[in-house]
């Protein structure tokens, strides 16, 4: 029940701050800055949490307990192969990330064709990574049962898998506002929030990786 509330919360104030910056009028200066600190200071708690799951794995990684042999990952856990899916999952967000530079920077210019285009293009990446994500979830010859290994790394790529998620459905209401003219090269406001944060995401899995 909370989970369902805060999504109808979340909702609701996006669809508010939609409708105030583009039928409205009301982001004026003074609003655009002040969302846009929100976003980064939004970024910045997002920051601090992923810090906290690294010093997690780190803890456990370098330091080994007796229980687990004194080695990482303890006797019996399989590691996944780091250049199969993981390094194809870093090439797709990397791309999505030029793919997403790309659009901003048509959008800016006024050429609404490749600004589309980038948009498709990034969300067609974006949904390739959490399919192949999910298929390495299933593959994989441990799970998240199995010592401190198997949790660290589900739980990681796990709240990472799920930003890449909501970077998605920001991405695609942005992509739904540039359509219907709300997003324009001069007031493009929800675009750059969702594309720093999607920076961020790719920033993230670097460190995953």
């Amino acid at each position: 029940l909370g989970f369902v509330s805060t999504i109808g919360v979340i909702s609701l104030w996006f669809r508010d701050v939609s409708a105030e910056g583009a039928l409205g009028g009301h982001h004026t200066f003074d609003v655009q800055r002040s969302l846009n600190m929100g976003v980064v200071l939004f970024i910045v708690s997002e920051i601090f949490f992923f810090v906290s799951i690294f010093w997690a794995y780190f803890h456990s990684a370098l330091s080994p307990t007796v229980e687990l042999g004194s080695q990482w990952p303890a006797p019996g856990v399989e590691p996944l192969n780091a250049f199969e899916i993981p390094l194809l999952n870093t090439i797709l967000l990397l791309t999505s990330a030029s793919s997403l530079t790309y659009a901003h920077h048509a959008l800016i210019n006024g050429n609404r064709k490749s600004c589309l285009i980038g948009f498709v293009v990034t969300l067609a990446l974006a949904v390739t990574f959490t399919w192949f994500q999910a298929l390495e979830y299933i593959e994989a010859p441990f799970t998240i049962s199995d010592g401190a290994f198997g949790s660290t790394f589900f739980f990681s790529t796990g709240f990472h898998g799920i930003h890449v998620i909501i970077g998605t459905i920001f991405l695609t209401v942005a992509l739904a506002r540039i359509t219907s003219y709300q997003l324009t090269d001069h007031h493009h406001l929800g675009f750059e929030g969702a594309a720093l944060y999607w920076h961020f995401v790719d920033v993230v899995w670097l460190f995953l990786f």
